[in-house]
């Protein structure tokens, strides 16, 4: 078996399993590093990787009716990246997935991750286990542009994920919290006033 230790330790951390069960469905993701910029899943095409981000950032992102790229969501390590309705309905995706920085990453394929459900309940829990985080972090963003202001959205960011303003371009930062980047530029300067 593989021995990589951040996804096995991701695994264990998602759903408690036992170590022969994670390493057996980490044995199913293959080491992959992409270039800063690479368009990993394009508009219209099937999402077939499931990848667990170790290092770098990505991006999700559509595009509006007027062309303009709204960011959707913002990976960072730790993660896993996928887009969750053309992967799972294997329909063409409506988003783009694209790195912004040099990463490294584990993917896995479609295939193999369907045989791994019907084979390993562990792996059928760890799935949903993800599913479920993602639901309620996807349910807690669409709810917090509804009821907070752009300040509060951009402390919680601040304060869960500092670690973005270094790495993600302000551009993509402003876009993923429904502001302008001069809105951007006025909450960071008034933050850093405080």
């Amino acid at each position: 078996m593989k021995n990589n230790h951040l996804l096995i330790q991701f695994i264990k951390n998602t759903y408690p399993i036992s170590d022969y069960a994670a390493a057996l469905i980490a044995d199913n993701f293959e080491r992959i590093t992409y270039t800063k910029h690479t368009l990993m899943l394009k508009e219209g095409k099937i999402n077939s990787d499931y990848l667990y981000l170790e290092s770098g950032y990505m991006r999700s992102y559509v595009l509006d009716t007027e062309g303009n790229e709204v960011t959707t969501n913002i990976f960072k390590p730790n993660q896993m990246v996928f887009e969750v309705a053309s992967y799972f309905q294997r329909k063409p995706s409506k988003e783009n997935i694209e790195t912004i920085t040099e990463c490294t990453a584990w993917g896995g394929k479609y295939e193999s991750f369907q045989k791994l459900f019907h084979s390993l309940p562990e792996f059928r829990e760890f799935g949903r286990a993800v599913l479920v985080k993602g639901f309620i972090s996807f349910k807690e963003r669409t709810i917090s542009m509804i009821t907070e202001k752009a300040e509060q959205r951009y402390e919680k960011l601040l304060s869960e994920s500092p670690d973005i303003l270094q790495y993600v371009p302000l551009k993509y930062i402003a876009s993923y919290l429904g502001i302008t980047d001069s809105s951007l530029s006025r909450l960071r300067k008034d933050f850093l006033r405080k």
